[in-house]
C-alpha cells in the first residue's frame, strides 16, 4: 500500500469500504464520502435521527448515513430527479430510512424543528451565501440539533476583481465570485445567533481529496469541471475545502420575508 492509500484509509476509515467505482459515479464533484466522513466524524450521529441530506445529488450520501449510522435520511435535491434517486436507494435495500424528493432549498416542505440534523456537501454555497439563509433553515433544525456544511473555499478571501488571481480570471465571475473563506462562512453564521460554532476549519485530509479529484478529472476527461479544471491550476493551493458545524441555540428563527408554515 503507498503512502496516499494509508492515509486515505486511516483519514476515511468508513468511505474506503464502498466500491469506488460506485463512489465515482455517484459523486458530482469531489469524492462526495470522504467530504461527508470528514463532517460526520464532528456530529453525534445516533440511531434513528432524523437527518436531512440537503443537495444530496445522487443520494451516495444519503446512502452512507443511513447505513453507518442507522438514522432516518430526506434526501433532498433540486436537480436529481427523485425518481433515480429512490431507485439507488432501492438498490441499497434502504427504502425503510432514505425518502428521496426532489424539492428547492429555500422551499422546503417540511415543519418545524423537524429534524436533529441538517448537512450539506458540496451544495451550500449555491444558495447559502443569503444573509438570510441560515435562518430559513434553522427553522426545520430542533433546538441542541446540528447544522454541517463541506464546501470548497479560498484560503485567502478575494474582496475585488484585482485580486482574483490569473489562472481563476476566465471563471471567475461565473463559478467563484461567491466563494470565502472559511473565517468568512464563521462571522456568516455567529452573527444570527441561532448557532454555536463548534468547528470551523479546513478539512484535515483537503490535499488528499483535491489530488483524487484532479486525478479522477483527467482520467474520465470531465473538461466541463470548472472546479476541477482551477483545482489543477491552482499551483499555491489558494483553493481547499472547509467544514463549518454549528448547533442550534434555542434564539427565535426570525425570518420576516417567510411566512410560518
Amino acid at each position: 500500500m503507498d503512502a496516499d492509500q494509508h492515509q486515505i484509509k486511516h483519514f476515511f476509515p468508513r468511505s474506503t469500504q464502498y466500491d469506488p467505482q460506485w463512489v465515482r459515479e455517484h459523486s458530482m464533484g469531489e469524492n462526495v464520502l470522504y467530504n461527508l466522513e470528514s463532517i460526520t466524524s464532528q456530529i453525534p450521529l445516533k440511531k434513528g435521527m432524523r437527518v436531512l441530506d440537503l443537495g444530496c445529488g445522487k443520494a451516495a450520501s444519503s446512502v452512507f448515513l443511513a447505513k453507518e449510522f442507522e438514522v432516518q435520511v430526506w434526501a433532498v435535491d433540486e436537480a436529481i430527479s427523485a425518481t433515480d434517486n429512490y431507485q439507488r436507494v432501492l438498490e441499497a435495500n434502504l427504502e425503510n430510512q432514505v425518502f428521496p424528493l426532489r424539492a428547492d432549498a429555500r422551499s422546503l416542505p417540511f415543519p418545524e424543528e423537524f429534524f436533529d440534523v441538517v448537512l450539506v456537501i458540496d451544495s451550500y454555497t449555491y444558495f447559502g451565501t443569503d444573509d438570510k439563509y441560515l435562518p430559513y433553515i434553522c427553522r426545520f433544525l430542533k433546538p441542541e440539533g446540528y447544522i454541517g456544511i463541506v464546501d470548497v473555499c479560498f484560503k485567502d478571501e478575494i474582496e475585488t476583481l484585482d485580486q482574483v488571481p490569473e489562472f481563476l480570471q476566465h471563471d471567475y465571475q461565473n463559478y467563484w465570485y461567491y466563494i470565502h473563506t472559511v473565517e468568512w462562512w464563521r462571522k456568516l453564521w455567529e452573527k444570527t445567533g441561532l448557532v454555536q460554532i463548534k468547528t470551523a476549519d479546513l478539512l484535515p485530509a483537503a490535499d488528499l481529496i483535491r489530488e483524487q479529484y484532479v486525478q479522477d478529472f483527467e482520467e474520465t476527461g470531465r473538461k466541463k469541471d470548472p472546479f476541477a479544471r482551477a483545482l489543477k491550476k491552482d499551483k499555491d493551493h489558494r483553493i481547499s475545502f472547509f467544514r463549518l458545524i454549528g448547533q442550534r441555540t434555542t434564539k427565535e428563527a426570525y425570518l420576516q420575508s417567510y411566512k410560518k408554515s
